[in-house]
């Protein structure tokens, strides 16, 4: 094996500026990662809106295959609480599959080739929620292309840059407005679709946008590393690098985050759930004498989301001018508060509301507002976190150990929406609001116990995040 073969690194351009003072791989990346979180967030959308208003009525969920065996499985539940508990257990498996994705791609394929197959497989799924026989099928092959997806390539933005180079804290920005991009626009066509001309029609057009993506990444692989075409070449590479004692520190201090950010998500992803089903039936969603469709207040949150995303990292470039910018830890610190604030808005919506009337859309928007700001300080923070810390050798597995909190925080989601029709809508968002404060209160205590010891040694040069 020659030089050039044993690091087929050297062949990439790392000082590419060429999209955006970014590698241009940086923009196939993200427009295939925008192109997936439409087909995704497009059918995550309709979903539990789909089960409780059509597929889980009778006359409709006997077509399911499977769907008995799986009920029985949750101990009988029917209605809204079945379908709480169907999105949870989806939503939550899809964020556990990316372990076994990244160890696909780290061992076997490659990740170049375990996107692709999670690509094609996720557009499979998506085509085949057209017909009520094959739902639950559909949904183990979103799970397992998504597992195979998404890990991934959020490793690959990371693998774009040197160690030391700052810019990457700005690519993931990049990369989740890719991603808000894709929200954006989802609820617009595929919950459109879904609402007004039939649910099959929402499902067929996030199969189509998968299939976008797919195109994007294919035309795209002659701008990204070489060492993620060649597992082979990678593997060797690996085997001359054993893990070493900071690494391990590295691994350790991801893995005491996980379950606090676990707890952090529970009351962003019940926007999914429970918050879908509440806005359907009380909010007033009208312009005019017209019913909007619910979707759009996904839409809604993902403008949102991505006007406070690019302001939050323009404050903090602005802030570091002048003073000291907060460390990773402390944003997230930040961003906990924010998303306690969100729920006090929901609780406010719903204490405020006469019983009978329907909600105006003022608290609703203030919480959209509110939790977006928390979102911003949390989720790009952490992820890129990951991405740094995470040892060369195993970067996909770890970054895979990323989305376990996004198991077990779905798992949570589906198991406390089930609550929802069972107790006082402002009991069910004061719990929520429990949440955000408990996983603030624990970043903060590892912030100042366990932090200085852990983190120090695993620092990267460039571990600092806008």
């Amino acid at each position: 094996m020659t030089v050039a073969e044993a690091t087929p690194e050297l062949d990439f351009d790392w000082d590419d500026k060429s999209f955006l003072g970014h590698p241009k791989g940086l923009g196939y990346l993200a427009f295939t990662e925008a192109w997936e979180r439409f087909s995704f967030y497009g059918m995550q959308t309709l979903l539990v809106l789909y089960m409780v208003n059509f597929l889980l009525l009778p006359g409709n969920v006997e077509q399911v295959a499977g769907i008995e065996q799986l009920r029985a499985l949750y101990g009988g539940l029917e209605g809204q609480a079945f379908a709480s508990a169907i999105f949870g257990t989806y939503a939550a498996t899809v964020y556990l599959t990316p372990i076994f994705g990244g160890l696909l791609a780290d061992r076997v394929l490659g990740k170049r080739r375990t996107v692709l197959l999670g690509a094609v497989t996720m557009a499979l799924g998506h085509f085949l929620m057209a017909f009520n026989v094959t739902f639950l099928f559909a949904l183990l092959c979103l799970i397992l292309g998504s597992g195979m997806f998404k890990g991934n390539i959020s490793s690959q933005v990371g693998s774009l840059y040197k160690p030391e180079d700052l810019r990457r804290a700005d690519a993931f920005q990049i990369f989740y407005l890719g991603i808000n991009a894709g929200v954006i626009a989802s609820p617009l066509v595929v919950g459109t679709l879904g609402e007004t001309m039939g649910w099959h029609w929402g499902f067929g057009a996030a199969g189509v946008g998968m299939l976008i993506g797919l195109v994007i990444y294919v035309a795209g692989q002659k701008y990204l590393p070489k060492e993620h075409f060649d597992v082979a070449v990678k593997t060797a590479k690996a085997a001359q690098d054993p893990m070493s004692r900071k690494d391990w520190f590295a691994t350790i201090a991801l893995l005491l985050l996980i379950p606090v950010l676990a707890v952090a998500i529970v009351p962003n992803n019940q926007i999914f759930n429970a918050y879908l089903v509440w806005g359907d039936q009380q909010f007033a969603l009208y312009w005019g004498d017209e019913k909007l469709p619910t979707t759009w207040l996904i839409t809604l949150d993902a403008v949102v989301s991505v006007s406070f995303l690019a302001g939050v990292a323009a404050f903090y470039r602005w802030w570091k001018t002048k003073w000291q910018e907060p460390d990773e830890l402390s944003k997230i610190i930040i961003g906990s508060l924010f998303s306690i604030g969100g729920m006090a808005c929901l609780y406010m919506a719903a204490a405020t509301t006469p019983a009978g009337e329907k909600i105006g859309l003022f608290w609703p928007v203030m919480f959209h507002i509110v939790n977006s700001i928390g979102f911003a300080h949390m989720l790009p923070v952490s992820l890129a976190l990951f991405a740094r810390l995470a040892p060369k050798q195993i970067s996909g597995t770890v970054i895979g150990l990323y989305f376990l909190a996004f198991f077990a925080g779905n798992s949570m989601v589906g198991y406390v929406g089930g609550w929802f029709e069972t107790m006082p809508v402002t009991q069910f968002w004061l719990i929520h609001m429990g949440f955000a404060a408990a996983a603030g209160v624990v970043f903060l205590l590892f912030k100042l116990l366990l932090a200085p010891r852990l983190m120090h040694s695993a620092e990267s040069e460039d571990v600092a995040l806008a």
